[in-house]
């Protein structure tokens, strides 16, 4: 069944529940976000029964909001805990280290970050939020002027957000060793025995080595093919420290030069934030991770890449990353922006004024033209925006 909350849900997930007749909760923000007393709709109280009855019914969200409503209505379960260990990314390395021996990490208060001395810490390292969402609040630090300079960002009032604290929470950061390598991000399920199942393998692509932007993430059959089965395995392996089964999950992971596979964190029961990742490949090829999850199927990647093998496939996330404050912005030139693409499937707005971002645009791309997810990657985005007098 699944659990929608705010503050986002695309057209492409309702319109799967409808087709599908999936069940769908009936709490007050999901009944809000989605005017349709079409669906499936399943009240709370007989949603909570059933749950706790079989625990094999599945659950996915859209939002990690809606995790506090598990947190409320299942706090004392296996549920609530493997939430608890997997949201927190402290527990996610205490949970993991055995596994990866001798990999540095810390817990901070945000009033400890300014009287932190040299000697505790180890350069170069990631800071970030212990509960965190979207790249708020995350910084490279090579050494100590980026230490300087990331500390004068990591102040209370620089780090509010439109996130609750169960998904965003800046009071607890980690400190950890600086991953080496190429970064994917992993939409994919662990199923009935507990193996995991991708969905899709994206590459985040950074504008620099000390970027942290969420701003592209390409796919395309080359790169789900080429790391399918080690990616499933290492995912499995960690699954099983959760006895994770019917669950589905959206990991971060580096992998070196090497091939060596490194995780950054699994955020559960969703797949990519705002549902981004988990409908790139629906809303461009007609593949959709919510029903191949719901339905416990294994993706057929020569069938749904069939004809398009040689064509990458991206989500462009629109921070706004241009200095302009939203009051001060008229509108953005979505049609502008779509002169820009070689295929741009479908251009979802947004308000700034209401989210972080401007909005996502999907995209086809020929593989050997890399020009325009490079420009999009290093925009400011000013060239689309329309300022006020």
């Amino acid at each position: 069944m699944f659990l929608i909350d705010k503050p986002f849900v695309s057209d492409f997930l309702i319109d799967t529940i409808r087709n599908n007749n999936y069940k769908i909760i009936a709490t007050k923000a999901a009944k809000e976000l989605i005017k349709d007393d079409s669906l499936a709709w399943i009240e709370e109280q007989e949603a909570i029964s059933l749950l706790k009855k079989d625990l094999q019914i599945t659950i996915y969200s859209n939002s990690e909001n809606a995790l506090a409503w598990i947190a409320q209505n299942f706090g004392e379960s296996e549920l609530s805990d493997q939430l608890k260990i997997l949201k927190n990314k402290v527990a996610f390395r205490e949970l993991i280290k055995e596994l990866f021996p001798g990999f540095y990490f810390k817990q901070v208060h945000i009033d400890e970050i300014q009287m932190l001395s040299d000697n505790e810490i180890r350069f170069p390292f990631v800071i970030k939020p212990a509960i965190g969402f979207f790249s708020i609040g995350v910084y490279i630090v090579e050494n100590e002027n980026d230490w300087i300079k990331a500390k004068s960002e990591l102040q209370p009032e620089k780090l509010t957000s439109i996130f609750p604290k169960n998904v965003l929470n800046t009071n607890n950061f980690i400190i950890e060793e600086f991953i080496r390598g190429e970064e994917y991000a992993i939409d994919y399920y662990y199923d009935n025995n507990g193996n995991a199942i991708l969905l899709n393998v994206l590459h985040h692509i950074f504008s620099s080595g000390k970027d942290t932007s969420d701003r592209v993430y390409s796919t395309s059959k080359e790169i789900i093919v080429k790391y399918k089965v080690e990616l499933e395995s290492f995912l499995s392996t960690i699954g099983k420290k959760l006895n994770l089964k019917n669950f589905p999950a959206h990991a971060e992971v580096r992998i070196d030069e090497n091939g060596k596979i490194l995780p950054i964190e699994i955020n559960p029961l969703r797949f990519g934030g705002f549902c981004t990742t988990a409908d790139l490949l629906g809303v461009t090829l007609g593949f959709n991770e919510y029903k191949c999850f719901y339905e416990n199927k294994k993706p057929d990647w020569d069938i749904i890449f069939k004809g398009k093998e040689n064509k990458v496939f991206s989500v462009i996330i629109l921070d706004n990353n241009s200095g302009i404050i939203p009051s001060d912005i008229l509108t953005f030139n979505y049609s502008e922006l779509a002169k820009d693409f070689e295929n741009p499937i479908l251009i979802r707005k947004l308000d700034i004024n209401k989210y972080p971002v401007f909005g996502f645009v999907f995209t086809e791309t020929s593989s050997t033209n890399k020009k325009e997810l490079n420009d999009i990657l290093i925009s400011n985005l000013r060239k689309y925006i329309v300022s006020k007098e």
